[in-house]
C-alpha cells in the first residue's frame, strides 16, 4: 500500500532536539533520512535509534558547496523526499538544493526575524538586551535567514534570566511551534 505520507529529509548539526520534536509528533511525515554535516553529532544517534536512514556530508576543505550539495541531492532523489526541513542545520543552503526544492526547504530559527538572523540568535538577543525575542519558521531563500516568515511565537525574557534561562524557554517553544507549522503547511497544501 502506498505512504500519504510526505516525505522529507531533516538537516541537523547538533543535538537534535528539534529532529526529536518533530521526529515524535503525528505528523503526516515519512522521515526518509537525517542529513548531517558532523559524524560525532548527537542527532545521528537519535535517528539511528528510530530507524532512520543516516546521511553524513562533511564539508572537506578546498570543496565547493555544490560538489557536496550535489551528492545530498543525489541522496535526496533516490530517497524520493519531497520536502526538506532544517532543524539546528549550521551550514548555508546553497542554489543546488534550493533550485531542486523551490519553497520546500523550511528552517526554524530561534529569534524574531527579522532580528538576530545567523548562527547565534539567542546569544545576540540576549546580549543586545531586548524584553522579547522568539522563534521563526521561515522559508529558506539565498540569504541568512532572509526567506518568507511562516509562523513565529514570542518569548519574552524575564528579570533576572540568565543566556540558559531565556535559551531553555526559547526551546520549548521551538518543539512546539516547529511540528504544529509543519502540520498547518501540510494540511493547506503548501509543502
Amino acid at each position: 500500500m502506498k505512504s500519504t505520507k510526505l516525505p522529507v529529509a531533516i538537516f541537523a548539526s547538533g543535538n537534535g532536539t528539534n529532529f526529536d520534536a518533530i521526529a515524535e509528533a503525528e505528523l503526516p511525515i515519512d522521515i526518509r533520512l537525517l542529513v548531517c554535516d558532523h559524524h560525532d553529532a548527537y542527532v545521528v544517534q537519535r535517528a539511528k535509534r528510530k530507524g532512520i536512514d543516516v546521511l553524513i556530508e562533511e564539508l572537506h576543505k578546498g570543496e565547493k558547496r555544490s560538489i557536496r550539495e550535489g551528492r545530498i541531492l543525489k541522496t535526496l532523489k533516490e530517497q524520493g523526499v519531497k520536502v526538506i526541513m532544517l532543524a539546528g542545520y549550521m551550514r548555508i543552503v546553497g542554489d543546488t538544493l534550493l533550485n531542486a526544492f523551490p519553497n520546500k526547504i523550511i528552517n526554524i530559527h530561534p529569534a524574531l526575524l527579522p532580528s538576530f538572523p545567523g548562527k547565534q540568535g539567542i546569544l545576540d538577543a540576549y546580549n543586545a538586551g531586548v524584553n522579547k525575542t522568539g522563534v521563526t519558521i521561515h522559508f529558506v531563500d539565498s540569504g541568512i535567514d532572509s526567506g518568507q516568515i511562516i509562523a513565529q511565537e514570542e518569548v519574552f525574557r524575564k528579570e533576572g534570566d540568565s543566556l540558559a534561562d531565556l535559551e531553555n524557554r526559547i526551546h520549548d517553544v521551538e518543539h512546539q511551534l516547529y511540528p504544529r507549522t509543519i502540520l498547518q503547511l501540510i494540511k493547506k497544501g503548501v509543502i
